[in-house]
């Protein structure tokens, strides 16, 4: 077990914007289609988490999910295809990725503004019952939402939010295969090889990519990135250069 960065929460943000680590891969569409097979690491920049929320064991990365916080990628994002495994470790474990994502966490709630891809363990709607009410098994398979400032339009209303219309997540200790398809304010989710769920007219369309430390220990692995052309997109769809 290696941690990860030497940099903790209480450093200027000079210092902060140093990479923190790197984890997963990014590709180029054209360059695959021509048969290359050229890709380069992801590298990551810690916003407000710490230098031993994120370590590497071998080919994974884990999260301890404390302090709740996010790691942003180095780069902005416009167009592209995320591919994702993820496995939570403890019962009710929640996390998610954030793509168009500010990376500017609000004071509240210690997190950005972004289209969240939930991460959930199954038992999650069982512990967090409200007026004694078990919420929809469907919030725990894939939602999607704009969190923060972000808005969206869901395909499969639950609110503002978006709900999975099957459910296909596997619990504690099963890894789950997440393809995220984000194109010109459109984004698709694959949970498990099949597309069950999806948003469109987001606020934002080009921004970071911030995996979430949301209080509970949850592993990533085989984490790509293939960038497609870029479309048409006007300045307040882009996020503030950090």
């Amino acid at each position: 077990m290696v941690l990860l960065g030497i940099f903790g929460s209480h450093v200027s943000m000079a210092i902060a914007q140093q990479i923190l680590f790197e984890f997963g891969e990014r590709k180029i569409f054209e360059t695959l289609i021509n048969g290359e097979q050229r890709s380069e690491p992801l590298k990551w920049v810690d916003v407000n988490t710490s230098d031993t929320t994120w370590y590497k064991e071998g080919e994974k990365l884990v999260c301890k999910g404390w302090p709740i916080g996010v790691v942003r990628s180095e780069k902005m994002y416009q167009n592209f295809i995320m591919h994702v495994e993820w496995r939570h470790m403890e019962k009710g474990g929640n996390s998610g990725i954030f793509v168009w994502c500010d990376a500017q966490p609000e004071e509240h709630s210690r997190l950005p503004s972004g289209v969240e891809v939930q991460m959930l363990e199954l038992d999650w709607v069982n512990q967090n019952k409200r007026n004694g009410e078990t919420p929809p098994i469907a919030y725990v398979h894939g939602e999607l939402f704009g969190a923060g400032k972000t808005k969206t339009i869901p395909d499969n209303p639950r609110g503002e939010r978006s709900k999975s219309v099957e459910n296909r997540c596997l619990g504690v200790g099963e890894w789950n295969k997440y393809t995220v398809v984000c194109v010109d304010g459109t984004i698709k989710l694959s949970v498990n090889g099949k597309f069950v769920n999806g948003i469109r007219e987001s606020s934002q369309r080009k921004g970071y990519l911030c995996l979430e430390s949301e209080g509970a220990k949850i592993e990533f692995r085989n984490l790509q990135i293939i960038e497609l052309q870029e479309g048409h997109i006007v300045p307040e769809h882009i996020v503030e250069e950090l």
